[in-house]
């Protein structure tokens, strides 16, 4: 048993080293990002009341340590959005020896579409929960109801909401990185076609804001990215089938 210990440290210890220092500058790097996210968030909260600027509408704290919470949520968000690229780039170095020419080509192609897309999955996510909380700050008051939001589950639905699109629109990329492999067709994501929109339906309909409009304006541009998916993998498919 120690001799196979042995043979086996001689044979992977310098890559188990590479992977244990990769690892390491990953969570140095992270908690780098968390503290500075966790003091700015002060900054952050201020500047984001201000520019969403809502009418009769009061943010307010429900508890002495809610501000920490917050600071917690907001350092760990924002370190794992920079982080992540990151952690692709070396998981790509830790395994570019090992890849194919065209394999590291497909890499180092969709990193930058993932972080895109991303980003405005992101973006999307959060104008749709502005003009959804816009609607029914509206409304309340038109009703007599004075809006009082507690800043914690304010805070935490919009980070959620625009988090969980931004990571839909990499759907995409995950689709065409395993079509490109051989591990996964097109023609199964026509088959599921009426699961897929009943499940993106239950889905949406999970997220704030649960007004009709809102729901309809995240659920489209998720079908249309499924139905996009379909389309450019079913392109994939031919092209592999003529150079064959």
């Amino acid at each position: 048993m120690n001799k196979k210990f042995e043979t086996y440290l001689n044979e992977y210890g310098v890559y188990l080293e590479d992977l244990k220092r990769r690892i390491l500058l990953l969570v140095k790097i992270f908690a780098v990002i968390f503290a500075s996210g966790f003091f700015l968030t002060g900054f952050i909260v201020k500047t984001a009341i201000q520019l969403l600027s809502f009418e009769d509408v009061s943010i307010v704290i429900t508890s002495p340590f809610q501000m920490v919470d917050i600071a917690m949520s907001t350092g760990f968000f924002i370190a794992s959005v920079i982080t992540a690229p990151i952690a692709v780039y070396q998981i790509y170095t830790f395994l570019s020896p090992g890849l194919l020419p065209k394999e590291k080509r497909l890499f180092i192609m969709l990193i930058p579409v993932a972080l895109i897309l991303f980003f405005i999955g992101f973006a999307y996510g959060f104008m749709v929960l502005y003009f959804g909380i816009s609607v029914i700050a509206e409304i309340n008051v038109k009703l007599g109801v004075v809006n009082y939001w507690d800043i914690g589950k304010f805070v935490s639905d919009i980070v959620l909401t625009s988090s969980l699109l931004g990571l839909i629109f990499e759907f995409p990329i995950i689709i065409t990185f395993l079509v490109r492999l051989g591990l996964f067709n097109s023609r199964l994501l026509r088959k599921k076609r009426r699961l897929a929109y009943f499940l993106i339906m239950v889905f949406v309909s999970l997220l704030p804001p649960t007004d009709g409009l809102s729901l309809i304006l995240m659920a489209a541009p998720m079908i249309l990215i499924y139905e996009l998916t379909i389309l450019a993998n079913s392109r994939v498919v031919r092209s592999v089938k003529l150079i064959s």
